[in-house]
């Protein structure tokens, strides 16, 4: 294919060109009526590139193939038979791929240290989870992926389930045995769905870690917002072998997709491609080498930085990304709360992942020896700053963090409900989803039994500065459960 194309570019560049008049919408019509404050800010070209799919982008037919051809294009560039634009981020892509395996009432293997997002999935479409704890490393306090072994033990346990879905690489920069678990999953006779949220860019350098497509998954999720150049929502899953009948899939992802998607998302998605089709093992070759330098110069500081090394190996990850810079900060007795607000407040320099003890720094294209030296210096500067010391985290041992799921978590989280403190939370059933963010991954979710560990790790890390954005309770005093009977 000529990757050199981008389509949906050229059909923005060529509706501008041809002078068109919309009565259609957008209602801003191209920026005309857009307030001018709100140009000073976001600029015209924004307005005038957001247009609608019908008689914008495509005609009333969609003759044009637009949409078409640039999905086509990116299911060659990435080693798929066909790829799928979504303008609701991943969130919305792993739910069509969950509805898409299985139906409602059908089980599902699920690895544990799932995004909440797939929680939502299982509430929405009725699908039953099948839980698959990943391998809990008690060192550092973090879970890695499940690996074939795992999953062998839960299709046996479960030979009803129709597939699986995995996670990785996990916020992180853990990553799984992706081809180890699909040959699992086969021999099964099990769809395998990957969650690879942070791994858009693992297919354009061959020293990154697996693909999926190239590793014998069946269906793949990527945000290209993460470690790619598209915008916030940007989301494409993607589908190879005889698995996963197509125009099923289109037909589900038919029921979530928005009717109004978004030029400026389809865009991106279609120029980074050919970006990276074209120049992206160059680009990404340079980002691992300014990505090494980079760990050197921050470990001379001092800082523990997370290696390969560290996490790779027997009951821990099987591949490692790198381009994910994990800071430890615990020798240094600070949170990594603590530390990201200050580096906010006082360096304008913002992290992505901050936990108990940890921060990471991701590192993308977009990187140069500029953006990295600004985060150097304002790591130097935290270093030598008076951060308050972190408050005691009480994290679970590995076997506390597998809870009892007794109700299936729609019947949960529809069930009549109350609310009681968190302090009596212990044995009763969770009618929420209870996420610490970043990573996103539910400590407690709907149809959980809570334990008194859980109570104690959610008690300590509110204090401690964890972010809870999902409980109905955002201060986290009371927790919704199903209502005694």
């Amino acid at each position: 294919m000529d990757h050199s194309r981008a389509p949906v570019l050229d059909a923005i560049e060529r509706y501008r060109h041809e002078n068109h008049i919309g009565f259609v919408p957008p209602g801003h019509k191209q920026g005309r009526g857009v307030d001018p404050r709100v140009l000073q800010v976001l600029g015209p070209d924004v307005f005038s590139a957001d247009l609608i799919k019908l008689n914008g982008l495509d005609d009333r037919e969609m003759s044009g193939n637009v949409i078409s051809d640039a999905e086509d294009l990116m299911a060659d560039a990435v080693s798929a038979d066909r790829a799928y634009f979504s303008t609701c981020g991943s969130s919305l892509s792993v739910k069509t791929c969950i509805i898409t395996v299985a139906a409602p009432g059908e089980r599902l293997l699920v690895s544990r240290n799932a995004h909440k997002s797939v929680v939502a999935g299982l509430i929405i479409s009725g699908v039953q989870p099948v839980w698959v704890h990943p391998r809990w490393d008690p060192v550092w306090e973090w879970a890695y992926p499940p690996g074939p072994d795992e999953v062998e033990d839960a299709c046996r346990k479960a030979p009803d389930t129709k597939g699986m879905l995995l996670i990785t690489p996990t916020d992180y920069g853990t990553c799984a045995d992706i081809r180890g678990v699909a040959e699992v999953c086969h021999a099964h006779d099990k769809t395998l769905i990957v969650d690879e949220a942070w791994g858009a860019h693992l297919p354009f350098h061959p020293d990154l870690p697996a693909w999926a497509m190239n590793a014998g998954a069946d269906l793949c999720v990527t945000s290209v917002h993460k470690m790619g150049a598209g915008l916030e929502q940007s989301s494409v899953y993607h589908l190879r072998g005889d698995r996963v009948d197509p125009s099923v899939l289109a037909m589900r992802a038919d029921l979530l997709d928005t009717t109004s998607p978004s030029s400026l998302v389809y865009g991106c998605l279609d120029g980074w491609r050919r970006q990276m089709a074209q120049h992206g093992e160059q680009l990404l070759g340079r980002a691992l080498e300014l990505c090494a330098s980079t760990r050197e110069r921050l470990a001379a500081l001092g800082l523990r930085i997370v290696s390969a090394e560290d996490v790779v190996g027997t009951g821990k990850a099987f591949e490692h990304d790198p381009l994910k810079i994990v800071m430890d900060l615990r020798d240094l007795g600070i949170s990594g709360y603590s530390a990201a607000e200050w580096l906010r407040a006082n360096c304008h320099v913002d992290v992505g992942l901050s936990d108990h003890r940890r921060i990471a720094a991701q590192i993308t294209v977009a990187d140069d020896a500029g953006t990295v030296a600004r985060l150097v210096d304002a790591l130097k500067a935290m270093l030598g700053a008076d951060l308050p010391t972190a408050k005691p985290v009480e994290v679970p041992d590995p076997g506390e963090l597998e809870l009892d799921q007794v109700m299936p978590p729609r019947d949960a989280f529809f069930a009549a409900a109350e609310h009681v403190p968190l302090k009596d939370a212990a044995g009763r059933i969770c009618a929420e989803t209870i996420s610490p963010y970043p990573p996103g991954v539910p400590a407690a979710l709907p149809g959980e039994v809570i334990t008194q560990p859980v109570v104690d790790y959610l008690r300590s890390g509110k204090k401690a500065g964890m972010y809870l954005p999902d409980p109905t309770d955002s201060d986290l005093e009371t927790v919704r459960v199903v209502a005694a009977r």
